[in-house]
């Protein structure tokens, strides 16, 4: 009885202390992000990233493909502008209304006429080739876009951009672009927390050949990633300007820091319009800048005598575009296209009745944020520094599609070889925030809420990889149990 009373009366053990922050949970952390998201998006990216290295070569493969359209019968001019223009609509007639005219950029290249069709699809015209050698029609192709890019190149482009899913397939490219930034970010962190340790340096830098089975593929991805992540972050910060969801934030916060692009205005009342240069990505386009909106008939002279207005004022580089007004009431615009360095986009607009300069932009007033948008737009796209530009976005696009496929190998080296029945590579272990001092915990969780509100997509999966997370620790807990 005694003995009974005394375990009854007995005080209760003592709760068991809260654990002290442990070093190292942020690179736990980054680690378990890296390897969460490489597994579940990197089929995105990896996609992107090859349909990406391909668009980038899509400039050269069009002047290859399209040398007939492309290239004149020799360098003279001896058709006027106007006796093109008017050829062109002899051919066309009434399936199509004029809607803007590129003449030839340099001796021995052809002029394209295009014409805005219902037929057609957004964004898109069709291109008449007039050569102005021979004034003979050497092609009739659908352009797309600011870019003017021919059929090839569009079908890449859209394969990039969308998969030809339309708008639905456009979520794959800013998944792909909004998780490639982290997914670098987390790997980077990781470079520095496994570089402090390292007593081989080097062998963070370089790829080590002694090594073998997932220790090999390892060092590859680590040094492969090194020098690929800054270039990763390019393309996944510019991409996401041009995504449905993300993009919509990028440019109202451009706004709110008066970061946008500044665009002629074709009001013959005057007053600059801002314009938002991140539609125009593979040929994305605005009414002011692509002519989506109803054209107006035009006299074919009427842009020669507006050519020459515009090349006194500040039209002074061979790829221009002259687009007649979008509607009763406004301006010409003669606009500068190219996009490689040093940048030639400045734009004039023109009264058509008295020749009087409406309005003009020179790209040397841009605000910087606005020429940096220019420049990171044209160096994603690889136009920038032509061929030398898009060998370099093939070797990136090759180095993130190659570090995708050493991150599965590791996974697939992971994998435990004696289980009965087939299992994947055990992820790194989960708790890591239980060590994290309140202040990490409450950083983390702030910074997660910000990215997905900012970036609605890896918000909707990052939850996704939490509640699957939560789901396999606990077919994990009861296995155990079961076999305890």
């Amino acid at each position: 009885m005694t003995a009974t009373l005394t375990r009854q009366s007995a005080p209760p053990p003592p709760s068991a202390p809260r654990p002290r922050a442990q070093r190292g949970w942020f690179a736990a952390l980054l680690l378990r992000l890296h390897f969460f998201a490489g597994i579940l998006v990197a089929p995105f990216i990896l996609v992107a990233a090859i349909s990406g290295g391909l668009y980038a070569l899509a400039p050269s493969l069009e002047k290859v493909v399209y040398a007939d359209q492309l290239e004149a019968s020799s360098a003279a001019q001896n058709v006027s502008l106007t006796d093109q223009i008017v050829t062109a609509e002899e051919l066309v007639g009434d399936e199509g209304t004029l809607s803007a005219v590129r003449p030839a950029p340099e001796p021995g290249a052809t002029t394209r006429v295009m014409f805005a069709d219902p037929e057609l699809g957004e964004s898109e015209s069709r291109a008449i080739f007039v050569d102005p050698a021979s004034g003979e029609i050497l092609g009739d192709l659908t352009v797309y876009g600011t870019s003017g890019s021919l059929p090839l190149r569009t079908w890449i482009s859209q394969l990039h951009r969308s998969l030809h899913l339309g708008d639905a397939g456009r979520l794959y490219s800013e998944l792909a672009a909004s998780w490639l930034g982290i997914v670098a970010v987390a790997g980077l962190g990781l470079w520095v927390a496994r570089f402090r340790k390292s007593r081989t340096k080097r062998d963070m830098i370089r790829p080590q050949r002694g090594y073998t089975g997932y220790r090999k593929a390892r060092s590859w991805h680590t040094s492969i990633g090194l020098w690929v992540a800054v270039g990763a972050l390019f393309l996944s910060a510019t991409g996401i300007t041009w995504s449905q969801l993300g993009g919509a934030n990028v440019s109202e916060l451009r706004t709110a820091l008066g970061w946008q692009t500044p665009a002629v205005s074709t009001s013959l009342d005057g007053g600059a319009a801002p314009a938002d240069e991140h539609a125009h990505h593979h040929g994305g386009s605005s009414p002011a800048e692509d002519g989506d909106t109803e054209v107006t008939s035009a006299n074919a002279a009427t842009f020669s005598s507006v050519l020459t207005v515009a090349q006194r004022e500040n039209i002074n580089t061979g790829l221009v575009e002259i687009k007649p007004p979008a509607e009763p009431g406004t301006a010409w615009v003669v606009q500068e296209i190219q996009r490689s360095y040093p940048t030639e986009v400045d734009s004039v607009a023109i009264d058509g009745t008295t020749l009087e300069t409406v309005d003009r932009v020179d790209f040397a007033d841009f605000s910087l944020p606005a020429k940096l948008s220019r420049w990171g737009i044209d160096l994603h796209m690889g136009s920038m520094f032509g061929l030398p530009n898009q060998l370099a976005m093939v070797l990136l696009a090759a180095g993130i599609a190659t570090l995708t496929v050493l991150g599965y190998v590791m996974w697939w080296r992971r994998r435990p070889t004696r289980a009965a029945r087939f299992e994947p590579g055990r992820p790194p272990a989960r708790g890591v925030l239980r060590g994290a001092p309140w202040w990490g915990v409450a950083a983390v969780i702030a910074g997660a809420i910000a990215i997905g509100l900012f970036l609605p997509l890896v918000g909707y999966t990052l939850a996704a990889f939490v509640v699957l997370d939560v789901i396999i620790g606990l077919v994990q807990h009861r296995r155990k149990e079961a076999h305890a």
